[in-house]
């Protein structure tokens, strides 16, 4: 037997006024809100395994092109929503075409979430940037079990000003080849750009609806737009197009040609993959090496820093104990790789933070460093 959700009244399913069913739309508007969690919910991780497969770079141009897509279909069913509303307010029941833009509106936002959490995934380090990752989750999570509130402008552009936000930060990067605090500003002015393009046109279209809504929602977009300043100057968000390919602490490394390296390493143990620190055991007085392989979109030429830490147990502070900063070039898909070194006096926890000279890490290599003769042979790695 049906039971009514009341997330989903009768004129957000279809039918009549009167919650009447009649005809084929109305009849999958039904089916579809009676099985829209298990749908949802496949969907879902369908979705994100999807995107996660498929979305390889940032800089390509048809995945720009698919997600740009999605934030077009996006602002036109936000559009058409607020006119159903209008439409409403004059006593007219648009629900059937209410309904299936909603839905539409989520799927699509869905596709955007996804897309976003994994090209800031890949760039970021989550201990560095999980404020932010975690304001993206909260945003997928609402987007999946909040759907009455699509009926709400302001829910609306707020869900879409942070997609928007997110695009930009790391499309404008790519298109202008360089990131930097500037670059950062000039999203920030495309972004509110098109929203604001949009809100002109929403306004022009729904008028008395936009007008009931517009204090609360220029309230919420300075909250947005502030926490996304607060975030980047405190380096809290993923430097896309940015990301950290490959890293590892070495301790010889001989360049044979560019590109082609030769290095030595402590074998791992059995259960080393487990190891949050790499264990990494030198003689007294000999350097270690930082290799890493950092992604960039073509056209990028940039400067990278090999920030090395050690941990103090005295001060319970990461101090620094070298800064050497690496020219990288962009477009191969595995990575600029260079290698940077030093070498240490103090045993411990150490890390090597991978940043952009304005300080957002890009990744991190953590190794626990002893001072000693290994018992074990030292294991030849090819990188190439």
């Amino acid at each position: 037997m049906y039971v009514e959700d009341e997330e989903y009244p009768a004129h957000l399913r279809g039918g009549g006024s009167d919650g009447t069913k009649h005809g084929f739309f109305s009849r999958v508007s039904d089916w579809y809100a009676r099985w829209e969690r298990p749908i949802s919910s496949v969907s879902l991780i369908g979705g994100f395994v999807f995107d996660a497969l498929t979305l390889t770079r940032v800089d390509l141009f048809w995945e720009n092109v698919w997600v740009l897509g999605h934030l077009v279909i996006v602002a036109l069913c936000i559009f058409f929503i607020n006119l159903t509303e209008n439409m409403r307010a004059r006593g007219k029941d648009p629900a059937r075409i209410h309904f299936w833009l909603i839905t539409i509106l989520q799927f699509f936002f869905g596709g955007l979430l996804s897309t976003f959490l994994v090209y800031y995934f890949r760039s970021g380090t989550i201990s560095v940037s999980w404020p932010f990752m975690l304001l993206l989750l909260l945003a997928f999570i609402a987007n999946e079990r909040l759907k009455h509130h699509y009926s709400r402008l302001i829910f609306q552009i707020a869900l879409l000003s942070l997609c928007i936000l997110a695009f930009a930060i790391f499309i404008v990067p790519v298109i202008v080849h360089s990131i930097s605090v500037w670059v950062f500003i000039l999203s920030e002015v495309v972004s509110i750009a098109a929203i604001g393009f949009f809100l002109w046109l929403l306004h022009l279209a729904s008028k008395e609806h936009f007008r009931r809504s517009r204090l609360p929602l220029f309230a919420v977009l300075l909250v947005i737009f502030a926490g996304i300043n607060f975030l980047y100057f405190y380096h809290l968000i993923p430097p896309l197009p940015l990301s950290l390919k490959d890293g590892d602490i070495y301790d010889s490394f001989t360049v044979n040609s560019p590109g082609n390296y030769t290095a030595t390493e402590n074998p791992a143990g059995f259960f080393g993959f487990l190891d949050v620190y790499k264990p990494v055991e030198i003689p007294t007085g000999t350097p270690l090496y930082a290799y890493t392989a950092v992604f960039s979109p073509a056209s990028f030429k940039l400067s990278v820093v090999h920030e090395w830490q050690r941990y103090s147990t005295t001060t319970a502070q990461w101090a620094t104990m070298g800064r050497i900063t690496l020219g990288v070039t962009g477009g191969g898909d595995g990575g600029y790789r260079t290698f940077s070194e030093i070498t240490p006096t103090l045993p411990g926890q150490w890390r090597v933070n991978v940043k952009t000279t304005s300080g957002a890490v890009i990744g991190r290599i953590d190794f626990a460093l002893t001072f000693g003769s290994s018992t074990q042979p030292l294991q030849t790695v090819t990188i190439n």
